[in-house]
């Protein structure tokens, strides 16, 4: 294969990963000058490939889905059987790496054209694969954006409505994206919060790209599946409470790590946190990780708050009772 030829594959390669490539960002992609990297273009449009080019210090090219599958070597029934396979392989977890799915699938999906990303989506909403739970509804679309910029570390904007129904506008650089109780979120560095942030993706809308690459913090396995343990806890539990400690926020999270994102500063030695679980039980195991000698106040409601006292109250006659007599062999 000619030098020629392998450098159009590498573009191609990039162009289906990416929406918009600057011109100079691909000739330093491909070590080559940006004169070079538009006869390579003229050549992938020579071979079928619609390819959208902009002009400016701005401008560049992009992929456009075309009239017809581009030359993939794959028949549209090929096309629409591929696409749906990897919406169900996505769905039910079958790569160790989500991501690998996501990209592969936006990339197909990119360069079909409107019949038949219409067929994929019509077939789709039919298929249902066995021991599949029901999770909530995510745009394969707005995933596939998403897989996208994780993988070329490319900033976002795109707006995200909390379970409490508050609507904000954000701008992040995500880091991975996961499936966890049937649902998808986005581990991202949050640029207006200055912290990491974990989003539910069905809460998420208008994806938008920036074009603006950045350097991936570091981060370890470990931690990516700590952060979206955290989140799978957030979600509203049937006793929940506020505990006002006295430790300032910034010793409290470093204490508590990313178990300590949602908490707030009531003052300047005070942090309000809110802990919650299932039954009473839960909540008070919450409660016994605040710091020893650590005094806190909290607003858990009845009937908890009668039920933890007198288990309590139990517990402490328990422990101040002479202890039970040894049993008899």
């Amino acid at each position: 294969m000619s030098d020629t030829t392998t450098r159009a594959l590498s573009l191609l390669n990039l162009l289906q990963t990416h929406r918009h490539w600057p011109g100079s960002e691909l000739a330093g992609r491909l070590g080559v000058t940006e004169r070079t990297v538009r006869r390579d273009v003229e050549r992938l449009r020579e071979l079928g490939y619609r390819i959208e080019s902009s002009p400016g210090a701005t401008g560049g090219y992009r992929l456009e889905a075309g009239s017809a599958v581009p030359p993939l070597l794959l028949t549209d029934e090929e096309a629409v059987a591929m696409a749906i396979g990897l919406r169900v392989a996505a769905s039910q977890r079958l790569v160790s790496g989500p991501e690998t799915t996501l990209t592969a699938l936006a990339k197909l999906e990119q360069v079909l054209p409107a019949p038949l990303r219409r067929r994929v989506n019509a077939l789709a909403e039919t298929v249902q694969p066995v021991g599949l739970g029901a999770g909530a509804a995510v745009s394969s679309e707005v995933l596939g954006e998403l897989a996208l910029a994780c993988r070329d570390h490319e900033r976002v904007r795109f707006t995200y409505e909390a379970a409490s129904g508050a609507v904000t506008r954000r701008r992040v650089e995500p880091h991975a994206l996961a499936p966890a109780d049937r649902h998808w979120y986005l581990l991202c560095w949050d640029l207006g919060r200055d912290d990491w942030r974990t989003f539910r993706v069905d809460r998420l809308s208008g994806v938008e790209h920036t074009r603006v690459l950045f350097e991936p913090r570091p981060l370890t396995a470990e931690e990516i599946e700590e952060f979206i343990l955290v989140a799978r806890s957030w979600v509203r539990q049937a006793v929940e409470a506020d505990a006002v400690m006295a430790m300032p926020l910034d010793q409290m999270r470093d204490y508590f790590g990313q178990w300590g994102q949602g908490s707030s500063a009531e003052d300047e030695t005070h942090t309000r946190w809110q802990v919650g679980g299932s039954d009473f039980r839960e909540t008070m195991y919450g409660l016994s990780w605040i710091p020893a000698g650590v005094e806190y106040t909290t607003d858990l409601a009845e009937p908890a708050r009668g039920e933890l006292r007198e288990t309590l109250a139990r517990m402490l006659r328990a422990l101040d009772a002479a202890p039970p007599p040894h049993r008899r062999d």
